[in-house]
């Protein structure tokens, strides 16, 4: 068997790895081992593929890691508009306790909202900024 298809065949096996651990690593290593299959087809030798798949794989997952890095870190759960849908809406509030919370009808049910810390209540229009528990924290619009 030729050396570029045991090469092919890694980065196949790579790749159905990586479909199902569900991670990016195995594929960036993939390339390099499909780098490593090409650079055989090119005849290099058994050294020179080995040190291309290494340079390119090893490559590839150090500049994921770099861009990864570089990327703002994701907002916690409570306040992530990608994982809670109710951060962002709008809610009224008519009356505010005297322990600074207040129960509105949102979504069909009966939920507790307190002011964001260092805000005093004041009745109108909120936004939702963050779900604690079955607590809606919110910020006057």
């Amino acid at each position: 068997m030729a050396n570029s298809t045991i090469w092919w065949l890694i980065a196949g096996a790579a790749i159905v790895l990586e479909l199902l651990s569900g991670t990016v690593y195995l594929l960036l290593l993939a390339t390099g081992f499909a780098a490593a299959a090409i650079a055989a087809h090119l005849g290099a030798g058994t050294v020179s593929q080995l040190v291309v798949a290494a340079v390119v794989g090893v490559g590839a997952v150090l500049v994921w890691y770099a861009v990864q890095r570089r990327r703002p870190a994701a907002a916690p759960t409570a306040s992530n508009r990608d994982v809670n849908l109710d951060i962002g809406e709008i809610i009224h509030v008519e009356a505010w306790n005297p322990d600074g919370t207040a129960t509105v009808r949102y979504r069909g049910a009966q939920w507790t909202v307190i002011p964001r810390s260092g805000q005093a209540p004041a009745t109108g229009e909120h936004r939702v900024v963050e779900v604690v528990g079955s607590r809606l924290v919110v910020d006057k619009t």
